[in-house]
């Protein structure tokens, strides 16, 4: 029995899983002791961290990849889960620790914990699990369309008065991809966009009337200075377009083959957030295309493994935490390397398994980790279908 599930693995998403992150490992190293130099820590600080991170990352990918993935669709485990999140979201405005200007992180210790990126796991199974459900009268407005819409219109607007744009971004639109692979019809789809441009425009009315000290937090000058700020980033270098010139510049200057690992001139004080938001300039940099298209490869390479598990999955909350997590995966990377290269506004969001961040890379291990149970179960069952009756 033991041996057929190991076999029943797919080992190319576990193989690619670790390379991205050892070589994440590797670039979070190259990328930050200039860093950790200039804060008086030692060279290895964030490596040490990361380090730490990624094993703790690895032991929740084995268990998301061992336990039956169908345990959580479960209600004693959505609800508690759901509710859970849900006190988590607003106790972040009593006991949250501000960075950046945004009240998202718990500090435990010299550790952080950044619930919103916990929340991206938690809306793809319970959207998933609510939609498999109600696959009978999914276009039942009231009954199938609408409860989980409220739950994730409510974890955005949580999040995005933190202020928190990029994971809110990210959420909605991962809601989105889970929405429309939900099996409902054009006509039902269309009438949520309806509601959605509906909810904006309330939301941005409800911003105009909110307290002045919390209106400056979400639509502050040097926010709005970063969502413009890419569309001629040479005319303001020194605030605005700072972070995305010396972006540019170190992209620039790696060519094909990069200047050398460990090499990059801009993460030394001139480029923010190297090791963070700002990573895959470092890689061009030093690496050039070739470490680049390493990144983007294997990225491409997971998405597309996980959306061909949720087409030949049986089980539509399966198929449905399959499209959930390839739309999260493809929206994130795109949203980084966007920024990051000027193709769209700087929001500041990690590169799967590559920025530095304990939080997001244990969140995008028990995504995987699920997608390599799901995988397994259906790979299962066509090998051993007899077993299986």
């Amino acid at each position: 029995m033991f041996k057929r599930i190991m076999k029943s693995y797919d080992y190319s998403i576990i193989i690619t899983y670790i390379l991205l992150c050892l070589f994440g490992l590797i670039m979070v190293y190259s990328a930050s002791w200039s860093l950790a130099f200039r804060n008086d820590l030692v060279a290895d600080y964030f490596y040490t961290r990361q380090l730490k991170n990624l094993i703790l990352s690895f032991i929740i990918f084995i268990v998301f990849a061992i336990v039956p993935y169908k345990l959580f669709q479960r209600n004693k485990f959505l609800v508690p889960m759901v509710v859970g999140m849900i006190a988590l979201l607003c106790m972040i405005f009593v006991l949250g620790h501000t960075s950046n200007n945004a009240n998202s992180w718990f500090r435990i210790g010299t550790a952080s914990l950044q619930p919103a990126e916990f929340a991206k796991v938690v809306v793809i199974i319970y959207m998933s699990a609510i939609y498999a459900r109600k696959q009978n009268y999914i276009d039942d407005f009231n009954r199938g369309v609408l409860p989980p819409i409220i739950f994730l219109a409510f974890i955005c607007f949580l999040i995005i008065i933190q202020p928190d744009l990029g994971t809110t971004f990210i959420i909605f639109f991962t809601g989105c991809c889970i929405i429309i692979a939900s099996g409902m019809r054009l006509k039902t789809i269309s009438k949520l966009i309806g509601i959605a441009a509906g909810l904006i425009a309330g939301f941005t009315l409800l911003v105009l009337i909110m307290p002045e000290q919390i209106r400056e937090k979400i639509i502050s000058p040097t926010r709005i200075g970063r969502l413009t700020g890419f569309q001629n980033p040479f005319h303001d270098i020194g605030k605005t377009g700072h972070q995305l010139v010396n972006s540019l510049y170190a992209i620039g200057s790696g060519g094909g083959f990069g200047q050398g690992l460990g090499q990059s001139v801009q993460k030394l004080g001139y480029l923010p957030e190297a090791h963070t938001d700002f990573i895959i300039a470092v890689i061009a940099e030093e690496l050039g295309i070739l470490g680049v298209m390493f990144v983007i490869g294997g990225l491409f390479f997971l998405i597309f493994k996980i959306a061909l598990t949720g087409l030949r999955t049986s089980s539509p909350f399966g198929a449905l935490v399959c499209y959930g997590t390839a739309g999260l995966f493809a929206i994130q990377s795109f949203i980084n390397l966007g920024g990051a290269s000027g193709l769209i506004p700087i929001t500041g969001v990690t590169l799967p398994f590559i920025s530095y961040g304990g939080s997001s890379l244990m969140v995008l291990s028990m995504l995987l980790g699920l997608i390599v149970n799901i995988n397994m179960m259906e790979r299962y069952k066509k090998k051993y279908p007899v077993l299986e009756k």
